[in-house]
């Protein structure tokens, strides 16, 4: 079956060649990297005899990689999937792009795919040593090989079993020690690399591992980034992000390539208080996505989000009366190369006196959506609601709630669909922990008359102004459009973001719900809206299990009265993706 679906695939993929010939995206899928010219051909070969599309090319390392490819983003990401899945590629394969790319060498006769003033790659063969070491290096004996060893420092040593470990040769603990079990495993590694197995790695060896190792930290062009300013020093990935501007309390670094990563430095004076005020920030901007583990303790914070194709990572810690920290943003399905990114970040991190001045980024672009040039996290949908007893239960229209991954109570009290009506398109919606509402809707228990005044709360302009406003207008008919009953027709001319809001009547009391624009292809004068009947809610209601209030006889209301009710009684209803 695999042998069929991959017979598949090929056909797709000698198609996308085709289209590539027409958009030159320049994205590939990396497979392998070699440190001689002589084994990245004899990889190069032996794939290209089971998969189409293999191309080789010099990397500035001075390594030589082995890539399928071009092809379109999301082609090339289908292509790393299925591949790795059926095991025709090893599983840390990842996408990478042209501009990382030098010299190509694998087909044979292919054209040279960089420019002219780009050095040639030097001819190696497979009895020189690894790029960058003198022949002496790697031709060492294996009592020589044991002596260089002996010079290597605990962390050197350490790193050597990490990096066996990555590659799958080492499954035991990381402590320097080269026993039994790191012999082994360094034998295993000479062997299948086609080295004698000593269990002893030559100074070449060690190189060639950790170049191998380092080799996604290589290819985003990882190197040690000092900020004066913001007095912050860490390795940054500079072959895919680059400075852009100062806007405290961020530097900001933007994507150079079409891999889409991103990455901060925060610097700032404060307190605990400023440091509780960030992490509330944070988590209300894009590039925090809603999912995933966030903690605040003591004097650090960390946060995590997954979703909208980007994974994030955010540290920030307060020492000394600065806060100092970063943040990571890269591309969902690269996790691989994201975490060593991202360890490598978090081990190089190290600060100084200086901080960011508070001033720095005051002349940039001012908007409510934007908090010192990030944007802020916005809904897919906002509506209008109310609550429809003292447990906090919210009605509202049935859109506010389709499809969300997240429905919120003005964007921070999580509700879930308690009963949904689709034939009027009305939710009923609970709060999962308690709520205590100021003010609660009294439905009336009188039908209210044609030409009565009456007047819609609701968050007209989806919650821009911060606080429901009151629409006034007239019963205009106790039928709906098509004389149905349990809805009602207005003359009033609301705005969508009214839809779910409750219909009061000169008495403070609830006489019907808003109801959505129809979305069937008709166009309703701007002068007309349409409501849900308090009979039709209450019998929502009760299939939800929750009992409305039933207003009492009362005589007429002032405005300011009126609008206390409804300020305390509607809320904003949010759909987040």
């Amino acid at each position: 079956m695999t042998r069929i679906f991959t017979a598949i695939l090929f056909l797709i993929l000698f198609g996308l060649r085709a289209s590539y010939a027409q958009q030159d995206t320049g994205v590939w899928v990396q497979v392998e990297a070699r440190p001689t010219l002589a084994a990245a051909q004899e990889r190069a070969r032996a794939y290209a005899e089971v998969l189409p599309d293999v191309n080789g090319f010099r990397l500035n390392s001075g390594w030589y990689a082995i890539v399928i490819g071009p092809y379109l983003r999301g082609d090339a990401e289908q292509v790393l999937n299925v591949y790795r899945s059926e095991g025709q590629i090893p599983a840390d394969s990842y996408i990478t792009f042209s501009n990382i790319l030098g010299q190509q060498f694998w087909p044979t006769d292919a054209a040279l795919s960089e420019p002219e003033t780009v050095a040639p790659p030097v001819e190696q063969q497979p009895d020189q040593p690894v790029a960058g070491l003198t022949p002496q290096a790697s031709d060492e004996t294996r009592s020589q090989a044991l002596q260089s060893e002996r010079r290597l420092t605990a962390q050197e040593r350490r790193n050597l079993q990490t990096a066996l470990q990555a590659a799958g040769f080492y499954n035991a603990t990381i402590d320097g020690a080269f026993g039994q079990g790191t012999r082994r495993s360094m034998a295993d590694w000479q062997r299948f690399n086609g080295f004698e197995a000593t269990g002893v790695l030559t100074t070449a060896q060690r190189a060639a591992l950790l170049d191998a190792y380092n080799a996604p930290l290589i290819n985003v062009g990882m190197a040690r980034h000092s900020d004066m300013k913001a007095g912050i020093d860490l390795d940054l990935p500079l072959g895919v992000v680059s400075f852009d501007r100062y806007e405290a309390p961020f530097v900001h670094f933007t994507n150079s390539t079409d891999l889409g990563a991103k990455a901060l430095l925060i610097s700032q004076t404060g307190d605990k208080n400023t440091l509780r005020a960030l992490y509330e920030v944070m988590q209300s901007l894009e590039i925090v996505p809603l999912e995933g583990p966030r903690q605040l303790s003591g004097n650090r914070f960390t946060l995590e989000g997954r979703g909208n194709d980007v994974v994030s990572y955010t540290e920030a810690r307060l020492d000394n009366g600065q806060i100092k920290g970063f943040t990571l943003v890269w591309p969902d399905g690269d996790d691989a190369r994201r975490m060593r990114v991202l360890d490598a970040m978090k081990a190089s991190f190290a600060t100084n006196n200086a901080v960011l001045d508070a001033a720095a980024g005051a002349d940039a672009e001012q908007r409510i959506d934007l908090v010192s040039g990030l944007q802020i996290r916005k809904p897919r949908l906002s509506r209008s609601g109310f609550f429809a007893d003292t447990n906090g239960t919210v009605l509202t229209v049935a859109e506010a709630a389709d499809s969300c991954a997240r429905v919120t109570l003005d964007g921070d009290q999580e509700l879930q669909v308690a009963w949904r009506d689709s034939d009027l398109g009305i939710a009923v919606l609970q709060p999962r922990s308690a709520l205590a509402p100021l003010s609660v809707a009294e439905f009336s228990a009188n039908a209210p008359r044609i030409q009565a005044e009456v007047a819609v709360s609701g968050f007209s302009y989806q919650g821009a102004l911060g606080a429901p406003t009151l629409t006034y207008g007239q019963i205009a008919d106790v039928r709906g459009l098509n004389g149905e009953e349990g809805v009602k027709r207005l003359a009033l001319a609301a705005q969508p973001g009214d839809a779910g809001g409750p219909v009061f009547d000169g008495n403070g009391q609830v006489v019907g719900m808003l109801l959505p624009t129809p979305s069937d292809g008709r166009t309703l004068p701007a002068s007309v809206s349409l409501a849900a009947t308090v009979s039709s809610l209450n019998q929502i209601l009760d299939k939800a299990g929750v009992s409305g209030v039933s207003g009492q006889p009362s005589s007429q209301i002032t405005p300011n009265e009126l609008n206390r009710r409804a300020t305390g009684m509607t809320v904003l209803v949010q759909c987040w993706d």
